[in-house]
């Protein structure tokens, strides 16, 4: 009996094994993790550039790349010499995002409020 290889399941396999390796977490021990400061940089891939998912207490900050000559971090455009310096800058431009995402969200509304109320009172009288 002759066996077929489908080409969609073969390459969905291949997916699934790289995405395993990829999103290994820091704590994982076949992980390639560098420890600097508050920091855990996890290797994801790559040779030039090698690209590192950066985690500040356990929650992943975004990514860095490392050159041959130096590293960077993707959210500007400054060439770093240390890795904790890249990692630094992408934590510091996290925290600007965050704190003027915060400041330019509007409050709700007295009726959005209100809205919510009502939505909140009629699923508890569907689910009664």
């Amino acid at each position: 009996m002759a066996h077929t290889i489908n080409p969609f399941s073969l390459k969905e396999a291949q997916l699934d094994d790289s995405q395993e390796k990829i999103l290994l977490p820091p704590t994982d021990p076949n992980a390639e993790v560098l420890e600097i400061l508050h920091y855990k940089l996890v290797y994801v891939n790559g040779a030039c550039p090698r690209n590192y998912r950066v985690y500040k207490a356990d929650c992943m900050i975004g990514v860095i790349f490392q050159y041959i000559t130096h590293w960077s971090n993707g959210v500007d455009s400054l060439r770093y010499a240390e890795p904790i310096d890249a990692a630094v800058g992408l934590d510091d431009f996290m925290n600007v995002a965050k704190i003027s995402t915060a400041a330019t969200e509007q409050p709700a509304t007295e009726d959005e409020l209100l809205d919510k109320e009502s939505d909140a009172s009629s699923e508890r009288l569907v689910a009664a």
